[in-house]
């Protein structure tokens, strides 16, 4: 087996080499010192302004975020407000269509009712709904001699509410609810309703049919109007 010898290292050789490292001049380690601590200082520099950044770009400013409310507001108003307005104008009365204090009465394709064209498609003890004040189902009473009645009879009934049939078999007025009838001028007769079905006048106007609030005695019982 070969073997290899390695030659010692020469000590004048070793010495030399220490006398170099030892004979580096101060003002290089000064240097050096100084270099180090420029770099480090130019890294702790470079760090706080990475890290560092100023709230008001993070937070923006009260007037952007009310600007910013401000228009989603707006964005919601529009179409609650455009679902609003038909469900409000359900709920206000009709207007009265030109006819001093009282209320047009309208068939049931919400046509006003002309009082020669009534009469002439409805005979002589006819019954039949329109509307009325405050948009309530009321009926139209056409006499013996093919004329109007001056009074015309609201089809709510006094019990709970309901719209009260006519029945022309037995010429009254029954409610299918909980059976209260009313005779052919709407005057209660069995409940459980309490009352007889409200009045209005029926009056005509420029050749139309008009309702007005009765306020004056029920000429059917004599008392006071309790719908006034």
């Amino acid at each position: 087996m070969a073997s290899t010898f390695i030659s010692p290292a020469n000590p004048s050789q070793l010495c030399s080499s220490k006398s170099d490292v030892l004979s580096a001049s101060p003002k290089a380690f000064t240097r050096t010192t100084h270099q180090l601590a420029v770099v480090r200082e130019m890294g702790m520099k470079v760090k706080c302004q990475a890290t560092s950044v100023p709230a008001d770009d993070r937070v923006p400013d009260m007037g952007k975020r009310q600007l910013m409310n401000l228009l989603l507001l707006g964005t919601l108003s529009l179409p609650t407000a455009g679902m609003l307005v038909p469900y409000a104008s359900f709920f206000v009365p009709p207007g009265t269509g030109g006819a001093g204090s009282g209320t047009i009465a309208k068939d049931a394709i919400g046509n006003d009712v002309v009082a020669a064209q009534w009469l002439k498609d409805h005979g002589p003890g006819d019954r039949t709904l329109t509307q009325g004040l405050k948009g309530d189902p009321t009926y139209l009473v056409v006499e013996k001699d093919r004329t109007l009645a001056t009074y015309a009879i609201n089809a709510v009934c006094t019990h709970l509410g309901c719209v009260v049939p006519w029945n022309t078999a037995e010429n009254k007025f029954i409610c299918p609810c909980h059976g209260s009838q009313y005779n052919d001028k709407g005057t209660v007769v069995r409940g459980p309703a309490p009352l007889s079905l409200a009045l209005a006048h029926c009056d005509i106007d420029d050749g139309k049919v008009v309702f007005v609030p009765w306020t004056e005695t029920d000429f059917r019982t004599g008392d006071a109007p309790w719908w006034a």
